[in-house]
């Protein structure tokens, strides 16, 4: 991921969700970053990692790690479903189909797994 999605997905949660934004707590201390939720959610989806993991890399402990990807789950349905999380229009099928003949993959939609292409790095081959 760029960067500048990253970036850009993370501002849109940020103020969606005030739960991401860094907070002072009662003594004093600094809560944990945006960044540091946003990315324990990030490696958790990306990885495949348990919640508790992220603990090493992110210093961020396992229940806010789950509350963070619960709150990150539902944002990005309230932030990015309707434009990105909907069923393709006549024309998003065009202009996929149109890319993917471009690539040398003519009919192919939104599918990695091309049986009808030999690859002969294939693990099944």
């Amino acid at each position: 991921m760029s960067r500048n999605l990253f970036l850009r997905v993370v501002d849109a949660i940020k103020g969606h969700d005030m739960y991401f934004e860094q907070h002072v707590d009662a003594v004093g201390r600094i809560g944990l970053s945006t960044l540091q939720k946003i990315s324990a959610v990030f490696r958790m989806l990306a990885y495949g990692m348990p919640s508790d993991a992220t603990d090493k890399y992110v210093k961020i402990g396992e229940l806010t790690a789950i509350e963070s990807m619960k709150r990150f789950c539902r944002a990005i349905v309230e932030v990015f479903g309707e434009q990105y999380l909907r069923s393709p229009t006549t024309n998003d099928v065009a202009r996929f189909l149109h890319i993917g003949e471009q690539l040398g993959f003519p009919g192919m939609l939104g599918s990695l797994v091309c049986m009808h292409w030999r690859w002969k790095n294939c693990p099944i081959a």
